[in-house]
C-alpha cells in the first residue's frame, strides 16, 4: 500500500456555540415568567439579559466558525428558512388575539381608537420598508453577482439607515399615543396594537443588528463572493420583516380603526 495514501471518511463538525444559544434561548421564557407572573423585577431582568447575552455570544461565535472555511456549502438557505416559519407562528399566535378582540369588543371598539393615530404615519413606515427591502436586494446582487464588497457595502449601510428611521419614526408614534392614554393596558386595542408592532420593531432590531454584522464583515474581507449566505440570510429575513409589516399595518391600523 502506499504510504501517502488518503483514507476519505465522513466528516463531522463539532460546535460548542449551540449550547449557550440553548442555554439563552431557555432563560428568556423563564424570565418573562419571573418578571410577569412572580412580579420578580430584577431576578427576571437580570436572568432576561444573560439569556440575550448567551444568545448574541453563542450566535457569533457560530457565525465566525462559518468563516473558517474556504467556501459555502449553500445550506444555509434551509435554515433561514426553517426559522422564517417558526416566526409565523408567533406573529399567527398576536394575529389571532387581535382579531378575536376585534370581534368578541366589536360595540364599544371604536370608543378605543386614539385620536393621534395616523394612518399617513403607516404608509410612510411602509415606503421606507419597501425602500430597504430593495436597497437590501441591490446589495446581494452586488456581492454574489458583480463580486463587489464595496458596493455591497454602500448598499447595507442604505439599507440600515432606512431600518433605523423606521424604528425612530414608529418609536415616536408610540410615545405620542402613549400620552394620549392609548397606553399597553388601557383596552384590548391597546394591548393588540402595541403587541402587534412591538413584536414586528424587534424583528426589525434584529435586522439591523445582523446588517451591522454583515457590514462588519464585508469591511474586514470576510464576506465575499464565494461567501455569501450571511448576505442571503440577512436579506431574506429583511425581506420577511417588510412583508409582515403589510399585516401587521393592515390589522393594527387599518382593522383596527375601521368601523364594524
Amino acid at each position: 500500500m502506499a504510504q501517502g495514501a488518503v483514507h476519505h471518511g465522513p466528516h463531522h463538525e463539532v460546535s460548542i456555540w449551540p449550547f449557550p444559544i440553548g442555554i439563552g434561548t431557555l432563560l428568556i421564557p423563564i424570565a418573562f415568567t419571573m418578571f410577569f407572573h412572580y412580579g420578580w423585577q430584577m431576578p427576571g431582568l437580570v436572568t432576561g439579559a444573560v439569556g440575550l447575552i448567551l444568545i448574541l455570544i453563542g450566535a457569533a461565535g457560530w457565525a465566525n466558525e462559518h468563516f473558517q472555511v474556504d467556501r459555502d456549502e449553500g445550506y444555509g438557505w434551509i435554515g433561514i428558512l426553517s426559522f422564517i416559519l417558526s416566526e409565523l407562528v408567533i406573529f399567527g399566535t398576536i394575529f389571532a388575539f387581535f382579531w378575536m378582540a376585534r370581534v368578541n369588543h366589536a360595540q364599544q371598539w371604536s370608543q378605543w381608537i386614539p385620536e393621534g393615530i395616523s394612518l399617513a404615519t403607516a404608509g410612510f413606515l411602509t415606503l421606507i420598508l419597501w425602500a430597504s427591502s430593495f436597497t437590501i436586494f441591490k446589495a446581494e446582487i452586488a456581492l454574489e453577482e458583480e463580486g463587489n464588497t464595496g458596493k455591497a457595502l454602500v448598499w447595507v449601510l442604505i439599507t440600515f439607515i432606512l431600518g433605523a428611521l423606521f424604528v425612530v419614526l414608529h418609536m415616536k408614534e408610540w410615545v405620542h399615543l402613549w400620552s394620549e392614554g392609548f397606553t399597553l393596558s388601557a383596552n384590548a386595542y391597546g394591548t393588540g396594537f402595541y403587541a402587534l408592532t412591538g413584536l414586528h420593531t424587534s424583528h426589525v432590531l434584529v435586522g439591523l443588528i445582523t446588517q451591522l454584522y454583515v457590514m462588519w464583515l464585508l469591511i474586514t474581507g470576510k464576506m465575499n463572493k464565494d461567501k455569501p449566505t450571511l448576505m442571503r440570510a440577512t436579506s431574506a429575513y429583511w425581506h420577511f420583516v417588510d412583508v409582515m409589516w403589510m399585516l401587521v399595518a393592515g390589522t393594527a391600523y387599518l382593522v383596527g380603526t375601521a368601523a364594524l
